[in-house]
């Protein structure tokens, strides 16, 4: 049993897993089967692995794929991970001790992990940069749900829209606490990521939208007007950047941050961006 397993491997090398670096290890083998079934593995994949851990998901991906880039930052538990892949003799493994969210990724064409949930923002962007068939992830369930909502919904964010655009999100299933030891905090599930690149998502755009989402809850044109320093590093009269947010559509400034759909946040980047290159008060 996995649970078993993965109790006596800590015990052997008195690991100590620290909640606040997302060390919580699947000991459920139903969940791990599921991801494995779910990440269609052939022998000609190279698989991407973001907190390998003692290797829970490493071996059966390694079993399923060509090669496995496995990627953990803890010495010693990267040691471990080494020592189990030499025992069974598992050799088309490599075990990187490096920050994912600093590091430069090697060639992939899928990933798979059980991400440390403290990095699930800034890896999951860090992704986005890359080309890569699709990626099968756990995250907690409010950070998932994040993703997938709608204009409207409570949780939409940033991220929602950036999911939307650059990807087809898919929330495949809910996972309970008591599947990992120690048990975070609050249940997980498993996305599937399909990235495709979209040329209107630029630096403009992000920047936009994160001005926006700073005050969600407030009508468009406010939010802008409040947050002007995301988009902009100039010193702008406010009476300057009320004029260029005037110029964008008047329906969807008055509509709130939160309500906007992905698409009309294009549209009033797209506005702004034109007119901040002709701004006539500054001609």
């Amino acid at each position: 049993m996995l649970a078993s397993e993965t109790s006596n491997l800590l015990k052997k090398h008195n690991i100590r897993l620290n909640r606040r670096k997302g060390q919580n290890y699947l000991i459920n083998n139903q969940i791990l089967s599921r991801i494995i079934e779910n990440a269609q593995l052939t022998d000609s994949d190279v698989v991407l692995e973001i907190g390998a851990g003692i290797g829970t998901l490493t071996i059966p991906l390694a079993e399923n794929a060509d090669k496995v880039v496995a990627v953990e930052q803890d010495k010693q538990i990267a040691r471990v991970l080494r020592e189990r892949l030499h025992d069974l003799e598992i050799s088309n493994v490599e075990v990187l001790e490096k920050d994912a969210t600093q590091m430069d990724f090697p060639y992939f064409n899928k990933v798979v992990s059980n991400l440390p949930y403290q990095i699930s923002s800034p890896i999951t962007f860090k992704l986005l940069q890359h080309d890569f068939d699709f990626a099968i992830l756990m995250y907690q369930l409010e950070f998932a749900q994040r993703m997938v909502a709608q204009p409207g919904d409570s949780n939409y964010s940033r991220l929602s829209v950036m999911m939307h655009l650059c990807t087809q999100t898919e929330l495949l299933f809910k996972v309970p606490r008591k599947a990992f030891i120690p048990p975070p905090r609050i249940s997980s599930a498993v996305i599937k990521l399909t990235p495709h690149k979209n040329p209107d998502v630029d630096d403009f755009f992000v920047k936009t939208c994160r001005a926006l989402f700073q005050h969600k809850k407030k009508k468009s044109g406010k939010a802008l007007l409040q947050s002007f320093h995301e988009i902009s590093d100039q010193k702008l009269d406010r009476s300057i950047i009320r004029d260029l947010i005037s110029q964008v559509d008047n329906k969807l400034i008055e509509e709130r941050a939160f309500k906007l759909k992905p698409e009309e946040i294009l549209v009033i980047s797209r506005e702004l961006k034109k007119a901040m290159e002709t701004p006539p008060d500054l001609k």
